[in-house]
């Protein structure tokens, strides 16, 4: 068989043969929340080597094999499934991290499906004590404007979940709701008499300042950073939510994904003289802190340029489709409508071993 990417194959479960590709980073997934209603079917695929989805864009059946593969990058409003298959990767020597939307919209009712915001701070921590910290990156995603919900109260939010993840998250990433520019999302709140406001730049802006305020304030020493967004604001970062330093410190173990990645090991930092004192340099921020005294490098640019100008993400594989999440949040751009989705889950329940989500 070739090594050639084009040119490699997979036997599927009927025993034909078929075209794949060998990711070594998966992303599971923008698309849908795999860990909350499909993590037995994934790690089942995981199992038997390959999964397959349909493209959006031109309906086509495509094959994704998992030989290759040494990380995974999760995204779930409810990943508690995945505690059961942890010890499974790290058999596999697969690495992992999770991208949580922990938001709290519940008195609202814009995401109805999740569970109670109690359980999902408890299911934060608990996931932060099995993978480390910052494996489990906190999501505030997306900031939504509606007559019931302004920015102080945004900001009431997400001081009472920051207040409850201090010691558990480095980090906190968000986006402004961004309506007008998804017409299904207009569309699905309108149907649902939400009555939502558009961010303007100077409320980007002004948010910014009172969450840096805060942060301050509360000395959580967060990092902050938006997703996705094209404003520079002042002491607010651009994420990288596939994310290739993050990869390498909790995978920097497998020297497949260190190479796939270009990254480096480096032993120390410290400038040593036989007639002086050790004194460590400071530490470039290009430079990566491993949990074994190391530091590491990357040498290579892996930024995906299939993404969206402002998207920081690094190239992966995304292996969920649309139109299967069960969660029903009101603003979800991931389904066209809710009763599509429900349609897809039920669908999936239906024919959980197939080789797709939605059991086609």
């Amino acid at each position: 068989m070739s090594n050639k990417q084009e040119d490699r194959t997979v036997i599927l479960d009927n025993g034909e043969i078929a075209k794949a590709t060998f990711p070594v980073v998966v992303s599971a997934s923008r698309s849908t929340d795999i860990p909350a209603f499909y993590a037995d079917w994934f790690f089942e695929r995981l199992k038997k080597g390959y999964s397959a989805w349909t493209n959006p864009f031109n309906g086509k059946k495509c094959y994704v094999a998992y030989e290759d593969t040494r990380f995974i990058v999760f995204w779930s409003k409810n990943p508690r499934p995945l505690f059961k298959y942890i010890d499974y990767l790290r058999k596999k020597s697969i690495g992992c991290y999770i991208q949580y939307t922990l938001n709290d919209y519940e008195n609202e009712g814009l995401e109805r499906g999740v569970p109670p915001i109690k359980e999902r701070i408890e299911t934060f921590k608990l996931l932060v004590d099995k993978l480390g910290k910052g494996a489990v990156v906190w999501r505030f995603d997306p900031l939504i404007l509606t007559d019931k919900i302004d920015m102080d109260k945004l900001l009431q939010k997400i001081e009472n979940i920051g207040e409850q993840l201090q010691g558990y998250t480095e980090k906190l990433v968000f986006s402004f709701a961004d309506i007008l520019s998804y017409r299904k999302v207009k569309s699905n709140l309108e149907r649902s008499h939400i009555n939502y406001i558009d961010w303007t730049t100077e409320q980007m802006i002004e948010f910014a300042e009172k969450l840096i305020s805060l942060n301050r304030a509360k000395r959580w020493n967060y990092n902050l950073a938006t997703c996705g967004e094209t404003i520079d604001l002042d002491g607010i970062e651009h994420n990288h939510c596939v994310d290739d330093k993050l990869m390498v410190r909790f995978g920097y173990k497998s020297k497949e994904l260190m190479k796939f990645l270009g990254a480096e090991l480096i032993d120390s930092l410290q400038q040593t003289d036989l007639f002086a004192e050790i004194e460590p340099l400071e530490i470039p921020s290009d430079v990566i802190v491993l949990d074994n005294n190391q530091y590491a490098v990357i040498n290579k640019n892996n930024k995906d340029r299939g993404q969206r100008t402002a998207c920081g993400c690094m190239k992966s594989k995304d292996i969920g489709e649309y139109n299967t999440c069960p969660h029903l949040c009101e603003y979800c751009y991931a389904n066209a409508s809710k009763e599509m989705a429900v349609q897809n889950w039920e669908r999936h329940q239906l024919n959980k071993d197939n080789d797709t989500i939605t059991g086609r």
